[in-house]
């Protein structure tokens, strides 16, 4: 298992944000947190990541506690994250975008990636070799965000609402390359509130709500689950 959260608490000042929340990661797993805006998903993934730390559970990463570390030393440790903001560089351009966030974690084994690699992953970034990214449309930014990540070779990748705000062509097309991600062995936690992408592209699921977890399981089984999508997903 490369992730395991139990039981985490988090606050925002006094506000109780998160309630006992628990989930885990298998190695090769695509894993996807749902819940409607403002269900916890972002604030559980910060938990994760270190940005914002819970006050109380555990978090092991790789077997090792990692709740109360800063990000920067989570990051080495090998986890990557896609914040729901994108945060690109907008005055450099897209290779420089990916070459800055080259990174190999602490006892990474196999092949790194290579801007090229992230090309063949993303053609349409190829064409855009040179623009700015200040200047790319909101997918090709999110396209970019998700590249400069896998650029720091993660063992586990991190996505905060990948396919937020963008064309449905678009979430297509990602979900068709996060498929590919899961194909090569990439092991991959986001949160969503589509549901029909999350069918898409994960295996298994948990439904989050009011900062509880309310639901665990198959994708399959959450898709013929009508009082659990109509309760919390607003299906």
């Amino acid at each position: 298992m490369i992730l395991e959260a139990k039981e985490i608490n988090t606050y925002y000042g006094t506000s109780h944000i998160l309630f006992d929340v628990s989930l885990s990661v298998d190695r090769g797993e695509v894993v996807c947190l749902l819940g409607r805006n403002g269900a916890g998903k972002t604030t559980t993934m910060r938990s994760i990541m270190g940005l914002t730390p819970p006050r109380s559970g555990t978090i092991k990463f790789h077997g090792e506690e990692i709740r109360g570390k800063p990000p920067y030393y989570i990051a080495q440790k090998g986890m990557g994250y896609v914040p729901d903001n994108r945060l690109i560089f907008p005055d450099l351009t897209v290779r420089e975008n990916l070459a800055l966030a080259t990174k190999i974690p602490k006892n990474f084994q196999g092949e790194p990636w290579t801007v090229e690699q992230v090309y063949t992953l993303f053609p349409s970034l190829k064409k855009l070799d040179k623009n700015l990214g200040g200047y790319l449309s909101g997918g090709e930014q999110q396209m970019l965000t998700v590249g400069r990540t896998l650029m720091g070779n993660p063992d586990l990748l991190l996505m905060d609402e990948p396919v937020e705000g963008l064309a449905p062509l678009v979430v297509k097309h990602l979900g068709e390359q996060i498929l590919k991600l899961r194909e090569m062995g990439e092991t991959i936690l986001f949160s969503e509130q589509n549901v029909k992408f999350a069918t898409m592209v994960a295996g298994r699921a948990y439904v989050i709500d009011k900062g509880m977890i309310r639901y665990q399981g198959s994708i399959d089984e959450l898709s013929n689950n009508e009082e659990i999508k109509k309760k919390y997903l607003m299906i």
